[in-house]
């Protein structure tokens, strides 16, 4: 399948996400974290680590923050509010699902295939006078370094220089779509039609 649509079809599901909420959620957020830790257990366990600050201030500022009435009522100063934890609790669970998302779209799509497929799906804005080709140069640069094992030990200036040679680690590849592909995007626009009729 096309880098591109898969990348499209990958953001129509973490969009749909946001539309979850309960039971749906909860059923949602289990299976994805069950997929992610089969598929691609050591990249969920790094980006959960990257953002645990984040799932912090969610569960605080909803908590702590959102009127309502009190979770501990002999503490009623200083309790959350049910209200408020359950917010925190839908939004923390929609993050975790678009972690688990992430975790294994990187885990199954290489490097050059995801830029290239970003590429391809802002290709159209290059009239508009936006660099894409460099743009997605410089993200692959990102993400390999991102990426590397070695972390901060490794000098990301070897990628570009070889014995005093500049040499051009990374390329765009360009995939063409396929039937298959065209059936699938023919399908997700009349899914879409038929959701929005």
């Amino acid at each position: 399948m096309h880098a591109g649509l898969i990348l499209f079809l990958w953001g129509c599901g973490v969009a749909s996400v946001q539309l979850l909420d309960g039971r749906a959620l909860l059923l949602l957020t289990v299976a994805a974290l069950l997929l992610a830790l089969v598929a691609a257990r050591v990249r969920i366990g790094r980006l959960i680590r990257r953002v645990r600050v984040l799932f912090l201030a969610i569960i605080l500022l909803f908590a702590w923050f959102t009127p309502g009435e009190a979770l501990l009522a002999a503490w009623s100063s200083l309790s959350p509010t049910r209200e408020g934890v359950g917010l925190a609790l839908t939004h923390s669970a929609r993050l975790l699902v678009v972690m688990c998302c992430v975790a294994m779209l990187l885990q199954h799509l290489p490097t050059d295939r995801l830029v290239s497929g970003l590429h391809a799906l802002f290709r159209p804005l290059r009239f508009s006078g936006l660099p894409t080709e460099r743009l997605a140069l410089r993200l692959m640069l990102v993400l390999r370094y991102v990426d590397d094992a070695r972390g901060g030990r490794h000098d990301w200036r070897t990628w570009l220089m070889e014995e005093g040679e500049l040499q051009a680690p990374v390329h765009l590849s360009h995939e063409y779509m396929g039937w298959r592909d065209g059936l699938v995007l023919a399908g997700l626009i009349a899914v879409i039609g038929w959701w929005a009729w």
